[in-house]
């Protein structure tokens, strides 16, 4: 695939978290994917490396099950060979502890074969754990 192909791909990606169809996102990935969000798993439900798409699908689970999504907004993206960048923020609200978390993020997608491989999510992964652990 060419670079506006995976572009695509991400788009439709994101179309498909933002409607909730975790399914949707997985037939997008290989089946081997890697999967990497910043952070100590002891404390973010969602943190750490996960492989292939049950692994995947119970980050989506955690994530969900963690956190109240409030704003989501990818906003640029780069292409080039088979990786795509995205910078964008998000807002969101622990459900544990009622603490806000708003931040800016970037999304780097690796491609094999029209497919992502992996997927590694970079944020202010030390505002997002003090949320997790502030009490109410």
């Amino acid at each position: 695939m060419n670079e506006q192909e995976n572009l695509q791909v991400v788009h439709q990606a994101y179309e498909a978290f933002g409607r909730g169809d975790v399914p949707g996102v997985l037939a997008m990935l290989t089946e081997d994917v890697e999967w990497s969000t910043p952070g100590p798993p002891n404390v973010i439900p969602y943190a750490g490396t996960r492989t292939g798409h049950e692994q995947v699908a119970g980050y989506f689970g955690a994530f969900g099950e963690a956190v109240e999504v409030s704003e989501f907004e990818p906003q640029r993206f780069f292409a080039e060979e088979e990786m795509v960048v995205v910078l964008g923020r998000y807002a969101f609200r622990v459900k544990s502890t009622g603490k806000p978390v708003d931040t800016d993020w970037v999304h780097a997608f690796t491609f094999s074969d029209g497919k992502i491989a992996r997927f590694r999510g970079y944020e202010d992964s030390a505002a997002v754990a003090a949320a997790f652990e502030a009490r109410t």
